[in-house]
């Protein structure tokens, strides 16, 4: 299944947004508001205002419920969180192109703050996850000391590990090496 640009693009944000709550890696990524600034920076989000305290505190707020529709075992669990999520949405689908990219849509309501971006268009990237029947596709890592997520996009589902570079060769590693020291 493929998605389209603007889906892969909030489903990205909506994995670094969970990625940076203590429970995925143990500490607090978003501390402050200079961070989510970088975040945001970062993830190439448009049309965001001015950032506050009480932006910091609702983005923070939305990781959980973001990170419950990554562990979610079955569909209609997902759907749920996913349906109590953009309950709380104020959707204003409109077309725009901009910063390179072609049409595309944008869910959120002009003028919406930082959160309300965040829910609404990462809660409808979601939405067509589950739609199109692929939440498997929702993940969290395989490495046994990993809670990070990730949306697994290859076209065979083998993605496995939040980085292949860290938790995928750090397991890799210790395979091999345990395989050597039971052969010898």
């Amino acid at each position: 299944m493929t998605f389209s640009h603007d889906v892969q693009h909030s489903l990205g944000v909506v994995v670094d947004l969970v990625n940076t709550a203590p429970e995925s890696g143990g500490q607090e990524l978003l501390p402050d508001v200079d961070a989510l600034r970088a975040f945001v920076a970062d993830n190439m989000i448009s049309d965001v205002g001015t950032l506050t305290r009480s932006d910091l505190a609702n983005v923070q707020a939305l990781r959980r419920k973001f990170r419950d529709v990554f562990l979610a075992e079955q569909t209609e669990q997902a759907s749920a969180l996913v349906n109590d999520l953009l309950a709380k949405a104020r959707l204003c689908p409109r077309l725009t192109d901009h910063d390179g990219y072609d049409w595309h849509i944008h869910y959120f309501a002009p003028g919406a703050s930082l959160a309300e971006h965040l829910l609404t268009d990462g809660g409808m990237a979601l939405a067509f996850v589950v739609v199109a029947a692929e939440q498997e596709r929702l993940r969290v890592c395989y490495a046994p000391d990993c809670e990070r997520v990730l949306v697994d996009l290859s076209r065979n589902r083998s993605k496995r590990y939040c980085d292949s570079r860290t938790c995928g060769n750090r397991l890799h590693v210790a395979a091999y090496r345990e395989r050597r020291r039971a052969a010898g």
